[in-house]
C-alpha cells in the first residue's frame, strides 16, 4: 500500500521538531510494509486549513497518489474543531484514501471498524454543532434579557452623529457631501434624513 505521512508542529511549540513524528511514522509504515510515497510537513498552527503542505496533501489525495494518510495524532492533522476535522477525514474518504493515526489506534479507517469510526466521529460532530447552536441561542437570550439589541448599532441612535448631520443639512450640503464629511454612506445619510 502507498502511504503519505503528515507531520506538523506549531511555531509556538518551542523545541519541537517534526522529525520526531516522522521517525515514528516511517518506522510504523515499515512494520506495515507500506511504501512511503510522500511526506507533508507544516510548521504552523493547526487551527487553519490553509497550511501549504496540508493543501498539497489534499491535492495529492484527490489524485489518488497514495492509499493511506498516516499522521502522528489527530491534533497534528487539525485543531480546527470537531466538525472541521471530521470534514477533512470525510474528504479523504471521499477521495478513496484511508487514514490512520499513529497514537490513536481507534482512528484507523484501514481496518474492519472503518464504518464504526466514521459513525462515531459523525455523532460527535453532530453533538458539537448542537452545542454550538445552544450556546449561540443562550448568548442571544442573555443579551436580550439585559436589554441589548443585536446587530450593528443604528446610525439613527447616535445623537452626536444626528447633530452633525443636522448642522451639515442646515448648511445646505448635499447628501454626498454630508456622507463624505461624516464618513458614512449616502444610504445612511438618507436614513438619517428620514429619522430627523
Amino acid at each position: 500500500m502507498r502511504v503519505a505521512l503528515y507531520a506538523r508542529v506549531s511555531t509556538k511549540d518551542k523545541g519541537q521538531d517534526t522529525e520526531n513524528q516522522l521517525r515514528q511514522l516511517r518506522a510504523f509504515a515499515d512494520t506495515q510494509c507500506w511504501s512511503i510515497v510522500g511526506e507533508y510537513v507544516d510548521r504552523t498552527t493547526g487551527k487553519r486549513s490553509d497550511r501549504e503542505q496540508f493543501q498539497k496533501m489534499f491535492v495529492a489525495a484527490s489524485r489518488r497518489e497514495f492509499d493511506v494518510l498516516l499522521f502522528w495524532s489527530l491534533d497534528r492533522l487539525s485543531r480546527e474543531g470537531v466538525v472541521e476535522t471530521l470534514n477533512h477525514l470525510q474528504r479523504l474518504t471521499g477521495y478513496g484514501v484511508n487514514y490512520r493515526s499513529f497514537t490513536e489506534q481507534y482512528l484507523d479507517s484501514t481496518g474492519i471498524f472503518k464504518e464504526a469510526v466514521i459513525g462515531i466521529l459523525a455523532a460527535v460532530a453532530k453533538q458539537e454543532r448542537i452545542r454550538l447552536s445552544e450556546r449561540t441561542i443562550a448568548g442571544l437570550e442573555r443579551a436580550r434579557a439585559t436589554g441589548r439589541v443585536g446587530g450593528r448599532p443604528r446610525a439613527t441612535d447616535d445623537l452626536k452623529l444626528m447633530r452633525r448631520y443636522q448642522k451639515l443639512k442646515d448648511a445646505g450640503k448635499s447628501v454626498r457631501a454630508i456622507a463624505g464629511e461624516l464618513g458614512i454612506s449616502a444610504t445612511t445619510v438618507q436614513k438619517l434624513s428620514t429619522a430627523a
